[in-house]
Order: structure tokens, then sequence, then C-alpha cells
């Protein structure tokens, strides 16, 4: 019996290849207008596939997508992002109905305000502080936790001081006071001493004020304002008057030892040795004396501030206690 001869082999047909389709659809707002450049991203089941942006006719189309569920999102700028899921089909064009964007709605806004815009306005409140509404009382705060000031601030405060009227008007007085006890008598009398006496309590005032109230507590970051207390017994709020002279809040809060205020009555009382009658030049003497009558008025200032000036200042910032 002769050998068979063997069938050829049959090959496996090869798996077809998935046909692919297009997803496509238009954006527009709730009036219908088209909305381009709208970001759209189209995934399935969390994973990227592609991303473009809708044209200048709102529409959009993704190209040789494989079929299988799909998600399209879309985000446009000041609009509520929108999701649409789908499932395409072998070859299909998917048309995704057209999609309607609609205005974000803004939940919660929040506005922050720098601690030196902070200041600014409770400067501005406190320059409407004047006593029996006429004498300037600047430097003190009815606000506990009144922001620091800035160095621009603290020299602009310090300037507001200085050349309020009432400021020149109570240097009038001084010198007049010194003219008629003949104080300083190496002034003389006449309109020529009076000017003399006017000058020097004037200069007293201005460098006592910037030198002790601008320039040092810039450099050494401390506060120059008084701050009321108003709360607790009456010895308490009088210890924590007296005891201002020495200390005083720094720029970061808390309390330290008062060298701007010190410093500046030595400094100034220096600066007066330049301008006294010499046979007032007391040189080291002058300087320490000034500078302990300064330390003194202010803790008699601070006591009179915490008892009586705020019940005589109109437009106080802050509320009684």
């Amino acid at each position: 019996m002769g050998a068979g001869i063997a069938a050829p082999a049959q090959s496996s047909p090869a798996p077809s290849a998935p046909q692919f389709g297009t997803i496509g659809g238009m954006v527009v707002d709730k009036d219908g207008a088209v909305v381009t450049n709208a970001d759209i991203t189209l995934s399935r089941n969390g994973s990227l596939i592609a991303q473009l942006r809708s044209g200048g006719d709102g529409s959009f189309s993704f190209t040789g997508v494989a079929p299988g569920p799909f998600q399209v999102s879309i985000a446009a700028p000041g609009f509520a992002p929108q999701l649409f899921t789908g499932v395409l089909q072998p070859g299909q064009s998917f048309a995704v109905p057209q999609i309607q964007l609609v205005v974000a709605t803004i939940t919660d806004v929040e506005v922050r305000v720098s601690q030196e815009e902070v200041a600014e306005e409770q400067i501005k409140a406190a320059e409407q502080q004047r006593l029996f509404g006429v004498v300037p009382n600047y430097y003190v705060s009815y606000i506990p936790d009144a922001a620091p000031l800035t160095r621009k601030q603290k020299f602009q405060l310090g300037w507001k001081s200085t050349v309020d009227p009432v400021s020149f008007g109570i240097a009038g007085v001084i010198a007049g006071i010194e003219q008629a006890d003949n104080a300083f008598s190496g002034y003389g009398q006449g309109a020529q001493g009076y000017a003399k006496r006017f000058g020097s309590t004037y200069a007293d005032f201005v460098s006592g004020t910037f030198i002790g109230s601008a320039i040092l507590p810039s450099l050494l970051k401390q506060d120059p304002r008084y701050f009321y207390k108003g709360t607790g017994t009456k010895k308490s709020r009088f210890l924590y008057a007296v005891a201002n002279a020495v200390i005083c809040k720094g720029d970061n809060g808390r309390w330290q030892p008062n060298y701007s205020s010190m410093l500046g009555g030595l400094a100034a009382g220096g600066l007066s040795n330049l301008y006294y009658p010499a046979s007032n030049r007391n040189g080291v003497g002058l300087t320490f004396e000034n500078g302990a009558i300064g330390i003194g008025g202010t803790a008699i200032g601070g006591v009179i501030q915490e008892f009586f000036f705020k019940k005589v200042t109109p437009h106080s910032s802050g509320t009684e206690q």
C-alpha cells in the first residue's frame, strides 16, 4: 500500500485589528454662544488618552480612538467643569451631545489685607484723636493688638505731630512762661529773648519726638505708642502706666525695655547743649537732667493717658473697657 500524501497545514486566521472611531462635539455656554479654547480631556478608566482645545466654532474631535468606554471632561476659565461618559463602538463616529457650560458659582472669597494697610487705617483713626477736640493725642492706641508701624509710618506720625499748629501754640505758651520767670536768663528779654525761648522749646519737642518716637524706634524695632489698658484694678493700671516709661511693645508684639524713649531723652538732652544759653549748659549734667525729666514726664503722661485723657479725647479708636 502506497504512502499517503499529508494534507498541507492550515494557519489560524490573524485576529482582526480594532476598528478605531472618532469622538466629537461642541461646547457652548448657557446662552448657546460657542466657547473657544476650552480644555477637552479624553480618558478611559482614569487613564489619559488625549487632550485638545475647542476650536473657534466651539467644536472638538478626537480621531483614532479605540472602542470602549470613555470619559470626556471639559473645563474653561469662569465656568464650572463638565463631564460626559459614553461607550465607543468599533468604527463609530460618536457625537457627544452639545455640552453647555454654566458660570462657576463663587462660594467663598478670602480677602487678605497686609499689616501695613491695617496700620495705615489705624493711624488715620489715631490722627482724629485730640484732647478736648484740639490738642493732638496721636501717640496712644486704644486697640491693644494694633498692627505694628512701619519705619515710614513712624516718621509720618512724628512729622504730623511736630508740624501741627497746636504744637507751635504750646511751644509759644511755654516760652511765654519761661520769659515771665526769666528762665534761661542768658536768652535775655524782649522779642529776641522770647524768640530764643520759643526756638529752644520747639527744638526740644522736635528732637525728642523724632529721636525717641521715629529714629530709635525704627532702628530698634519698637513701637513708640502708649497702649491703653483700661482694665483691672486702679493699682494695676497705675503700675502699668508708670512702667511704660521704661518698657514698651516691640514691633514683634512683645514687651521689652524702652530703649527708644530712654536713649531718646538722653540724646535730646545732649542736643539741647547746642542751643541753650552758655550759662545754662552744664554738659553731662544737663543731658542726664533732661533725660531724667523725659522719663519722669513719660511716666506721668502714661498715668494721665490711662485715667483721664480717653475721657476727653473725641473719636478715640477702640472700645471703652
